[in-house]
């Protein structure tokens, strides 16, 4: 832990892998901050910058016996949910008892390699329209869908028919992104993959490799860096990670090859240098991550921001970083959590307060089998 964390220092300045490694075959949102990351809104008082150093207490396994999670989703009137990227399915998970509840399966998912049932969010509307966004991989594509959401319905049978409001991003065995957020302005942010074919992370024309923000219809949202395009940033390889800081910037996560995985900080309309930079680079065409890993040590999935702090969570790493902010900077050295306790860390959503949700992904065909089934654990961070 000492060399890693010496490693990480070093690594400040700079700051993506497949869900577990370089190699093909080898990574819930929820209702999230606003629009991106850049100069702080006028008028605000100074930021506080958080401790250099943290910790992570982790206080209760809150569910257990969950297969492939991928999302998860808290509901604003208690409840977790949860998507499972082989089964296709959205189920309920009592955050008190640990209870589990199917919702139903979700109709078009067609799961292979790292491709199935990902990212979920709740409508921002979700008080009136009981919506639920879902990103998945299709026979033909990865694509964006809404569900009407009925729990007085039975089991099994509470999600209404897809709705696809956003398609045509590309597939792959490897390299599908999947995480969805809304941000405070109304808008659906997804990131997405390259789906293993490099050269899209360039295309602007393409919707792989890319961070994307669209209406909740699926519309280019209005001020996107591209006229009548819903591509936000390019360069990128496989996005899984996305959260807003308490002033609405955006962050997000990304998997790297073989050398570096990053954290960046996201500037509409920017390059973030994929498949020609990983990590750090001196072409000042492309934005440099805030901080990187070794692949190692982290490919990161999801991301979350708690009192100045992202964290993120590490599959083949099997570890939790905690990434203290300075605006858009790391104002300390990485600090790595848990790690080989749990297994690979897929899932990272804010719980209110000093509290966080984990998901576990040790069931996605990479996991260490010791290490048993996929679990939500409840974990306090400082």
């Amino acid at each position: 832990m000492t060399a890693v964390l010496a490693a990480a220092a070093l690594l400040l300045t700079a700051g993506c892998s497949s869900d577990g490694g370089g190699s093909p075959g080898s990574g819930g949102s929820t209702k999230a901050g606003g629009t991106a990351s850049g100069a702080s809104p006028s008028g605000q008082t100074a930021e506080r910058t958080p401790p250099a150093k943290g910790t992570v207490k982790v206080l209760r396994t809150v569910a257990e016996g969950l297969k492939t999670p991928w999302g998860l989703a808290p509901l604003p009137d208690g409840g977790l949910l949860v998507s499972s990227r082989d089964d296709g399915t959205i189920i309920r998970v009592d955050e008190k008892t640990g209870k589990k509840t199917e919702l139903g399966k979700v109709s078009g998912v067609s799961p292979a390699g790292e491709g199935g049932l990902l990212g979920i969010a709740l409508s921002p509307d979700y008080a009136s329209d009981h919506m639920i966004y879902a990103y998945f991989t299709s026979a033909s594509d990865n694509r964006i869908v809404r569900m009407l959401y009925d729990e007085h319905r039975p089991a099994g049978e509470q999600l209404g028919a897809p709705d696809t409001v956003f398609r045509g991003i590309p597939k792959g065995y490897i390299h599908n992104g999947g995480r969805i957020a809304f941000g405070t302005d109304g808008m659906l942010y997804a990131g997405t993959g390259e789906s293993g074919q490099r050269g899209l992370a360039q295309d602007r024309k393409s919707l792989g490799g890319k961070i994307l923000r669209m209406t909740p219809e699926g519309e280019p949202a209005p001020g996107n860096p591209f006229p009548d395009s819903p591509v936000y940033t390019y360069g990128h390889r496989n996005v899984q990670g996305l959260a807003w800081d308490d002033r609405q910037r955006l962050f997000a996560s990304e998997f790297g090859q073989d050398t570096w995985d990053e954290l960046n900080a996201i500037k509409p309309g920017a390059d973030y240098g994929w498949p020609d930079a990983e990590g750090r680079s001196d072409n000042t065409r492309y934005q440099n991550p805030i901080a990187q890993w070794h692949t190692d040590d982290a490919s990161p999935s999801g991301i979350a921001y708690v009192k100045g702090v992202i964290w993120m969570a590490g599959l083949k790493g099997q570890r939790l970083w905690r990434v203290p902010l300075n605006g858009t900077k790391a104002s300390a050295a990485p600090q790595a959590f848990l790690t080989g306790e749990y297994g690979r860390l897929r899932t990272v959503v804010a719980a209110g307060g000093d509290r966080m949700w984990l998901v576990t992904s040790n069931t996605d065909g990479r996991g260490t089998p010791e290490k048993g089934d996929d679990r939500i654990l409840e974990a306090r961070v400082t």
